[in-house]
């Protein structure tokens, strides 16, 4: 199964070295977090065609140092996009493909050697679908039946990270203070559009207390701009150049797209309704031509002309009553 993936900005996003920090230290175990000296992140190159997945693989790798029991040692973060609308439930085979490729790719530009060993991965999965993600987070688990224990020790075990943006709640983002949150909270609201005006203030507060404010401006703007577009936001975005300095102007675009949104809405509505008094009518006049033909000997003429049906329908009647 081939992921179909669009442009949601979010490769840009962590391309940027605190976004990657923002998305372990946020979402990710505070153990491992711990551990990390964010200092040392190093941004890689993750991104090829697989032999097995001709696709285009949504993924960001950085490196950062991890000290344990006192010894340092470098780690790659492998971030997988994931942005399909539901769950793939073949991930787990995908990402063991990616990793293995991933090392591969390390051999054959001599970053380590089969001799020196492989480096640890910390593979994490970033999923904004609708449906809730259902599927297994280690190969192994997609081994069935269960094999007797000689043969457990042989199975493949590849266990990934899961980041599903949908399952955490308003006040669990609004703990996590970060711009990344921020996103997530704007990506949440996307299909409301007063809690999106809400997540849009929210995430402008962030940004201004932020010490690289102009920095984050630029790219959370660039960000939304694109977001809004994805969305077909009826908002003037030749006009966003910052999210700070022009969030009256988006603001006032916002609340005239939601306002144009909810006529529309209406008038759908209204047209919705018309239309099932007419067929209600029709279907009152049917009825009523029914009774007529049943119970009378009237000519088809003189029934169309009571019911103001036509008289080519209510012959279509007559038939199906003789049937």
């Amino acid at each position: 199964m081939a992921s179909q993936h669009h442009d949601t900005g979010y490769k840009e996003l962590f391309s940027h070295p605190e976004f990657a920090q923002q998305l372990i230290e946020g979402f990710a175990p505070a153990e491992i977090a711990a551990l990390m000296n964010f200092t040392t992140l190093r941004q890689h190159n993750g991104h090829y065609i697989t032999p097995m997945f001709e696709e285009k693989i949504e993924d960001v790798v950085w490196s950062v140092e991890v000290t344990w029991n006192g010894a340092t040692q470098e780690v790659y973060l492998y971030i997988l996009l994931e942005f399909q609308s539901s769950v793939d439930r073949t991930m787990p085979i995908r990402l063991m493909h990616y990793v293995a490729c991933f090392y591969s790719e390390l051999l054959k530009q001599k970053v380590t050697t089969p001799r020196q060993g492989l480096p640890p991965v910390f593979p994490v999965v970033l999923y904004n679908g609708v449906d809730r993600w259902a599927a297994p987070l280690d190969v192994y688990r997609m081994i069935a039946p269960e094999p007797p224990s000689f043969l457990q020790v042989y199975q493949p075990h590849l266990r990934y990270y899961l980041v599903d943006e949908g399952r955490y709640t308003d006040e669990e983002l609004g703990l996590v203070q970060t711009p990344l949150s921020g996103v997530f909270s704007v990506e949440k609201a996307s299909k409301d559009r007063r809690s999106l005006q809400q997540a849009v203030d929210r995430i402008v507060a962030i940004i201004q207390a932020d010490p690289n404010k102009d920095r984050t401006d630029a790219i959370i703007t660039r960000w939304l701009k694109r977001h809004l577009q994805r969305l077909g936001a009826e908002v003037n975005l030749d006009r966003l150049n910052s999210l700070v300095e022009d969030k009256d102007m988006l603001a006032e675009n916002l609340q005239t797209w939601a306002q144009k949104e909810r006529q529309e809405g209406r008038q759908e509505g209204l047209q919705e309704g018309l239309q099932e008094a007419e067929k209600r009518a029709l279907e009152e006049k049917r009825n009523a031509a029914r009774n007529l033909i049943a119970r009378t000997e009237m000519e088809d003429q003189l029934i169309a002309e009571i019911t103001g049906l036509a008289v080519e329908e209510v012959s279509r009647l007559r038939s199906e009553n003789k049937h």
